[in-house]
């Protein structure tokens, strides 16, 4: 079972609002507004009692006050309602001139997250571990199968070897991936059976993040071990479906567009081993915690390095989400994978649970 993981609105007065009546009637005036009540007279009957008493109201601006609830009549009055909201907005650009004239105060940035000691060594023995399991599978890389180079690219041989040569580097990945596991503080603490749990699950979800490391958007291309880049199309060659190809150039874009440095690389692979949610995980509790200590030294790292950034944080964390749907997109592959016999090595047909 774990051959693998020996692997290295106010209200307003009726006398404010005649007020303010008397204000817009005098406006009025001065701007012909008169006009208005010589139409009124013009509709009147013109008898001499008629004539006095419009007389009368004409002296008493006031008279032409609507009553209460009416609105605009075709004279051009003012509804009391229309005066309410001509106060309701000369107060509010009265508020509006008050608060642009007072000085503001600026309120201090809030402080940012900082790194302990214990925090940076940790970091940087996580970096070391990452630089060391690499330089390894470099080593490696002259075991593997060669990529096939044949004049019929489509011969039964030659796609053999293509797929030798994929699952080998796959096991080179895994490898690797144990190796790194190995050395974070905490993982040996826990039980094998924890150890084996959390691998099993996580190894895929940590390759794909190290092939999105390997990505380069000019040749929209993924280099393994140094010296070998494919495109899709030689992931298509290797005997892989173009619905597992597209999720894992389209992931690699994406983190590749976030540009994240090897701490921040080394953070989340972590995170995503420590995971306490996976499978046949028996200590979920101490799991939880050993994962608690690297998401707060992701995140205070990330706050000091990205500080105008500060949704980068939540993105990375979105991003081992990613990897949940890329991990079930893998496990139909590896199935399609057995429906056209193509056999596993063991390490990843045990790590994978393909049982032949």
């Amino acid at each position: 079972m774990s051959l693998w993981l020996e692997a290295p609105a106010p209200d307003i007065s009726p006398d404010s609002a005649t007020e303010l009546w008397k204000a817009e009637t005098q406006d009025a005036r001065n701007q012909g507004g008169d006009s208005c009540i010589l139409r009124e007279e013009a509709r009147m009957p013109q008898s001499a009692g008629d004539a006095i008493r419009m007389d009368l109201e004409a002296a008493q601006p006031t008279a032409l006050l609507p009553r209460a609830g009416t609105f605009l009549d075709p004279t051009g009055v003012l509804s009391e309602e229309q005066i309410r909201l001509k106060k309701l907005k000369r107060q509010e650009e009265e508020q509006a001139q008050a608060a642009s004239a007072s000085p503001r105060v600026s309120s201090p940035p809030p402080a940012l997250p900082q790194l302990s000691p214990e925090q940076l060594g940790m970091i940087e023995k996580l970096v070391a571990a990452q630089q060391q399991c690499n330089r390894r599978s470099f080593s490696d890389r002259l075991r593997v199968t060669p990529w096939p180079v044949t004049p019929d690219p489509q011969s039964r041989e030659a796609r053999q070897q293509r797929f030798a040569h994929f699952t080998e580097l796959a096991i080179v990945s895994v490898q690797e991936i144990v190796d790194f596991a190995k050395q974070l503080p905490g993982f040996l603490q826990l039980s094998r059976e924890d150890q084996i749990a959390l691998l099993k699950t996580s190894a895929i979800e940590v390759m794909l993040l190290e092939t999105s490391r390997r990505y380069n958007p000019g040749s929209e291309s993924i280099t393994f071990l140094k010296d070998f880049s494919y495109n899709r199309e030689d992931f298509a060659k290797a005997g892989l479906q173009v619905e597992f190809i597209n999720p894992i150039f389209e992931f690699s874009r994406a983190m590749n567009e976030l540009q994240l440095n090897d701490a921040e690389f080394a953070l989340l692979i972590a995170i995503s081993i420590f995971s306490a949610d996976r499978p046949n995980v028996q200590d979920q509790l101490q799991v939880e915690r050993l994962q608690h200590t690297y998401v707060e030294a992701l995140h205070a790292y990330v706050s000091i390095n990205h500080p105008h950034d500060r949704l980068m944080f939540p993105r990375m964390l979105m991003k081992l989400v990613s990897l949940r749907t890329l991990s079930s997109v893998h496990s139909e592959q590896v199935f399609a994978l057995r429906l056209q016999d193509k056999k596993l090595p063991p390490l990843l047909s045990e790590i994978w649970d393909v049982h032949e």
